[in-house]
């Protein structure tokens, strides 16, 4: 279990979120991202030098704070704004940061974190899924079908499979909630849009949407045959 709960009890957000001062870009630092991969209940991070990081999530508590990295420009180190997910259980303690692209903290206007220097940086996206996942208890219900379009696009490809069944499934309930019980494959894909926009930015996502459509085909002709 992913201690969801204590995110409620711990301070998330900077008290200033949303109103950090930064500075225009005028030297864009991107440093490389790791890539991640999200199991049900274990994140895998490759890092930009090909070492790996396994975390397993459960028992850990999730805080969610705004920070920054000191980041060298030209000949001088600049605090560069990040988002900071962190992981913390016992002794152990893992910090997850989005790209320090948006520019560079005003100095004195207000006090961050630093994020450590083996914080791993993922890309903006991957960042929010995995932050939405743990924030929601790494649970599936309750996600909507944009929700589950979102995390199948850092997900690995057996965890992909499982996303898209539930999102057929969901897909499923939404229809013949209210509809005729002889509706066909076509009438769920519409509702699977959020999956097929995303399986074209995201080659993950397309794993998803495959076995959503067979999922909800098999679970279409049971339904006819009953």
């Amino acid at each position: 279990m992913i201690y969801a709960g204590s995110i409620l009890h711990v301070v998330r957000y900077d008290p200033t979120m949303g109103r950090t001062a930064l500075y225009r870009d005028p030297a864009p630092f991107r440093p490389a991202r790791a890539e991640v991969q999200l199991d049900s209940d274990v994140l895998l991070l490759t890092m930009p030098d090909g070492r790996q990081r396994r975390h397993a999530l459960d028992g850990y508590a999730a805080t969610q704070l705004d920070g920054f990295v000191a980041a060298p420009i030209d000949v001088r180190h600049e605090r560069r704004f990040v988002r900071m997910l962190i992981l913390e259980r016992d002794h152990d303690r893992h910090v997850i940061i989005t790209p320090p692209d948006h520019g560079a903290v005003a100095p004195n206007v207000v006090r961050l974190p630093e994020a450590p220097d083996e914080a791993a940086i993922v890309d903006e996206y991957a960042w929010d899924a995995l932050a939405e996942w743990i924030g929601g208890g790494g649970r599936l219900a309750g996600c909507s079908i944009a929700d589950l379009a979102r995390l199948a696009a850092i997900a690995t490809p057996q965890f992909a499979v499982l996303i898209g069944e539930v999102a057929a499934q969901r897909a499923l309930e939404l229809m013949w909630a209210g509809d005729p019980p002889l509706r066909g494959v076509d009438d769920v894909e519409a509702s699977l849009y959020p999956l097929v926009t995303a399986a074209r930015q995201f080659p993950r996502v397309a794993a998803a949407l495959v076995a959503a459509l067979a999922h909800a085909a098999s679970a279409t002709r049971r339904r006819r045959r009953a």
